[in-house]
């Protein structure tokens, strides 16, 4: 396999396939992603001469000598580079075209390093005949809002019109505004009248007649055409000649594809779900799950999974699951407004009449049902719902205590007993799992790589695409069989320690090692220390114990750690961990004299969830404390593995540095070793779905420690609800005194490496977690822009080569061995080896990116990291970077095995998280609203103090 550009080489013979070989098409541009982070794959073109590219080496290079930074205005520059980067920013990036498109960073040529191996993906190779595809708009008046009902009149319409007036063509329609034909239709607009029945019940009491005839409503859809999309355009771009992306193309394929499976089954984004796809199975708390699958064009893939639906079993039942009440008793007013909540727009069934009625619940009464009054038709008499259901059905309830479920308006409600109701079958439980429930459905859905590779062939034969009326009709062809790739398995670092070890370095097995006979690479010193136990349970010996045993593991380990507290080892009400922590910090500071500061604290927790938050916000933000938390059950036990663990982390903690790669000591990692590198990793995290007046809380880390790369401080910041630009990187605002001030999380890390390096960064590499390719060219433009602002506001002129790199784990593509009974080629689990690496066949046809499994799966199928090289100044070798981000995994501070994605993002998402315990806290503690949208006013997120902010404090 030779590398493109510049290559004399002949280009292998997949790079000479046939352009119906759809295996490497890009997906259209995503939405964004929420916490749930919304579905991602393979993006969109790239930003090769981009207006914010700076000048030549030879004008950029800051010498290892330079002074300090010097706080300047931006360079003119600069201030033109900002002005064509917002022009850009308001282009929209859905729909590029070859005249707009922000181009990113094109491939570099394909790795060579590692052995040569080849794995299956869960992707099926499609072929399209050579013919136009016709878009039309759809225009249903008036709106519907849900996809399934669109579907429903696009059917009748069809089943209606299809040979007379629609030239006899299959349309294939996404629920929506669009729809494709293989061919144009007769016209170029017409209208349709659609009657449609209803079943479900309309707002009124005196719907309760059994004699009632079902609802019509009447649609009138317009039918336009939009555009004709050219397949040949695919081809050329598959084939490298064309740059642009033919988006819309891709997306016509996709909704044939669709098509038929959104008639059979519960759609729920681009997944599938049914009961006839895999057996349901419970969750708890009156739900269940369904097994589904993923399909997308993006290339074509396949992927099983599992989704919570309702339990369709009798509301009696579900709140006896949910709530673990007793319907013979009322129902507390907190539980009925929970209740309230996670029924609000739930199907329910009915079949006290003659005839089966479903109605929509909008509410839960305040009165008890037995209370419950009502005016009959006549809008005269009233009546008790109890008294109505004797007197009209003869059924005598006996659940009289609990409220009703309201149907209907307020102006018009239907009261339905919750005895007589029964949730319908396959509606989406889109609360939030608590954690039986999370833990069932994570058990559902994990399967071994053998496993999930027979699924995924089974969902595609039941697919059975060759018969499908949709996919024959557009001239589609999809191969049962998941593509062959070429791979490679990338070596393991050499891993250092310190020399006073019997072993001083180490090279991993199969991703893992162990820290036997070795010593810390720069082992932390904890002179001052102690321990504060708010456990109950535990016996009163067993914190001195473990606290005994664990001082003596870090000193085992290399660290300097005093055997003995600076204060008593105590224990302390639960209930009281806001007063012994300020008493303890107190204590400490008497007791030191201005001789230091306590260093270390170590907390063994409440026997109960949820005082880890509160622990964490008041030792970091308001006393200053660097703690180490342990759970009481894992403190009895006192393991071996455990007490490593730990010393682990409070090594970081401290200051210190658990292991170190060989190559960085040795100064040979290629665009990290020559000049001074900051890397950086950066996330934003977004409330849990349904929490919406909470803000998105951004995390941003940086290296503090070359060449070694292995210290990182981390500054975090509250923003706008679910917004994924990171606001705060750089700012700037008027003072009445000082005039223009600079500030900003860039500034920040850039002031803190000049401190702890007494080097500026000459190279910056920017690994930027949780991006959807829609929003690639925003978030590259805005942040690349907050980049060059703050350095040049540090020093003018000053502009580091800068590397931006897009990690996304939430992606659906999964890699299984040829061969699952080798050992050659997987690893306990059945997973392919750590170190796997792919670059070609199901990456982008002309973009920089790769899947790298970094990790050795130890459940389940292993999800490789899939990484989008979005701008690159430091001009990175596909081998380059592959190694460097492989390599990097394995100096994950917290165990001795390497991670599935690159350290930096992992502690951006600690971090991240760790933030989100402040203001969860805030909110339990004030009982109000944390967020950015509640009252109009901005969330602030509690500053950590200096201290603290200085070590790995989020670890």
């Amino acid at each position: 396999m030779s590398p493109r550009g510049g290559s004399k080489q002949q280009p292998d013979s997949r790079r000479q396939a046939p352009p119906s070989a759809a295996a490497a098409v890009p997906s259209p541009p995503g939405r964004g992603r929420g916490r749930g982070r919304g579905e991602s794959s393979v993006p969109a073109p790239s930003l090769v001469n981009a207006p914010s590219a700076p000048p030549p080496a030879s004008t950029i290079g800051v010498p290892s000598g330079a002074a300090p930074f010097r706080a300047a205005l931006p360079p003119p520059a600069v201030e033109s580079l900002t002005s064509a980067v917002e022009k850009q920013l308001t282009m929209q990036p859905s729909a590029p075209s070859s005249s707009k498109a922000v181009r990113f960073k094109e491939r570099p040529g394909f790795g060579l390093a590692g052995e040569k191996i080849k794995v299956r993906a869960n992707h099926f190779q499609v072929q399209v005949a050579e013919q136009d595809l016709f878009h039309y708009d759809v225009s249903i008046n008036p709106e519907i809002t849900s996809k399934k009902v669109s579907r429903d009149v696009m059917t009748l319409l069809v089943q209606a019109h299809r040979e007379k007036i629609l030239g006899n063509r299959i349309p294939a329609y996404d629920g929506g505004k669009s729809l494709f034909t293989a061919g144009s239709l007769p016209f170029e607009s017409k209208d349709f009248v659609i009657v449609l029945k209803d079943d479900d019940e309309p707002g009124s009491s005196s719907s309760s007649s059994p004699t009632r005839k079902k609802r019509e409503r009447e649609y009138r859809v317009t039918i336009r055409l939009a555009s004709r999309t050219d397949i040949h355009h695919l081809s050329q771009f598959l084939r490298r000649r064309q740059l642009d992306c033919p988006y819309e193309t891709i997306q016509a394929l996709d909704v044939v594809l669709r098509a038929t499976p959104s008639e059979r089954f519960v759609v729920v984004g681009r997944s599938f779900f049914s009961p006839s796809l895999g057996k349901p199975g419970s969750l708890g708390s009156g739900t269940e799950y369904w097994r589904g699958y993923y399909q997308s064009l993006r290339p074509t893939q396949m992927d099983v999974s599992a989704r919570a639906f309702y339990e369709p079993i009798p509301v009696i039942d579900f709140i006896e699951s949910h709530f673990r009440a007793n319907p013979s008793r009322p129902l507390p007013d907190q539980d009925r407004i929970k209740l309230k909540r996670v029924l609000r727009g739930v199907k329910v069934e009915v079949t006290h009449g003659k005839n089966l009625r479903r109605y929509k619940i909008t509410g839960v009464t305040k009165e008890q049902l037995r209370k419950l009054m009502f005016t009959l038709d006549d809008n005269r008499t009233k009546s008790s719902v109890v008294q109505y259901f004797h007197e009209k059905y003869n059924i005598v309830l006996k659940h009289t205590l609990l409220p009703a479920l309201q149907a209907g308006s307020d102006i018009k409600p239907i009261f339905l007993p919750m005895e007589l109701c029964q949730i319908v079958a396959g509606q989406r439980y889109t609360k939030r799992l608590n954690e039986e429930q999370v833990t069932n459905l994570l058990r559902a859905s994990c399967q071994r790589p053998r496993d999930r590779e027979n699924s995924i062939r089974q969902v595609v034969r039941q697919s059975n695409f060759s018969t499908d009326k949709f996919v024959s009709h557009f001239g589609i062809q999809v191969r049962e069989d998941p593509a062959l790739l070429d791979a490679r398995v990338l070596p393991a670092p050499m891993l250092k320690y310190h020399d006073t070890g019997r072993e001083s370095s180490v090279e991993p097995k199969m991703g893992q090692w162990n820290m036997i006979d070795k010593k810390m690479f720069n082992a932390g010193v904890v002179e001052h220390w102690t321990c504060l136990n708010f456990s109950g349970k535990i016996n009163r010996e067993f914190p001195s114990a473990f606290c005994h045993k664990l001082a003596r593991m870090c000193s085992n380990k290399g660290m300097r750690f005093n055997s003995k507290p600076l204060l008593p080892i105590t224990s302390a009400q639960s209930s009281q961990i806001e007063s012994a922590l300020v008493n303890l910090h107190k204590q400490s500071i008497t007791r030191l004299a201005n001789q230091g500061r306590l260093q270390l604290l170590i907390i063994i927790l409440p026997d109960f969830e949820g005082s880890y938050e509160k622990i964490k916000r008041i030792c970091e933000t308001e006393l200053g404390i660097v703690s180490q938390c342990c759970q009481p059950r894992h403190v009895c036990q006192m393991k071996p593995q455990y007490l490593e663990n730990v010393a682990l982390k409070i090594n970081v903690k401290v200051g210190g540095s658990n292991t170190v790669l060989n190559d960085a000591i040795a100064r040979i990692i290629p665009r990290v070793s020559d000049r001074p590198t900051l890397i950086l990793g950066a996330d934003v995290t977004h409330p849990q779905p349904g929490e919406d007046s909470s803000p998105s809380i951004a995390a941003v880390v940086a290296s503090m420690d070359w060449p070694y790369v292995t210290r990182y401080r981390g500054v975090v910041s509250a923003q706008t609800h679910r917004e994924e630009i990171i606001q705060d990187l750089y700012n700037t605002c008027e003072d009445p005194v000082k005039g223009k001030v600079h500030s900003g999380i860039i500034r920040e890390l850039l002031r803190a490496f000049r401190l702890s390096t007494n080097q500026k960064p000459e190279r910056i590499i920017f690994y930027r977690d949780g991006v959807s390719e829609g929003q690639f060219s925003q978030v590259l433009l805005y942040e690349m822009d907050a980049i060059r602002r703050a350095c040049a506001s540090l020093q003018e002129g000053y502009l580091p080569r800068v590397t931006f790199v897009v990690v996304q784990k939430r992606h659906h593509t999964r890699l299984f061995p040829v061969d699952h009974g080798s050992h050659d080629q997987t690893n306990k689990s059945g997973n392919i080896m750590p170190g796997t690496v792919v670059d070609t066949h199901i990456c982008h046809p002309r973009e920089f990116d790769f899947y790298l499994n970094s990790h050795a799966g130890m459940q389940g199928t292993s999800r490789p990291t899939h990484y989008h090289v979005l701008f690159d100044e430091n001009n990175f070798t596909a081998d380059g970077l592959q190694m460097f981000t492989n390599n990097l995994c394995y100096t994950y501070a917290r165990c001795t095995r390497s991670v599935s994605i690159v350290p930096p993002v992992y502690y951006a998402h600690l971090a991240a998280f760790r933030a989100r315990c402040y203001i969860e806290v805030a909110t339990s503690d004030s009982g109000s609203a944390s967020g950015g949208r509640a009252a109009n006013c901005e969330v602030r997120l509690p500053s950590v103090k200096e201290n603290v902010k200085d070590v790995m404090f989020f670890c």
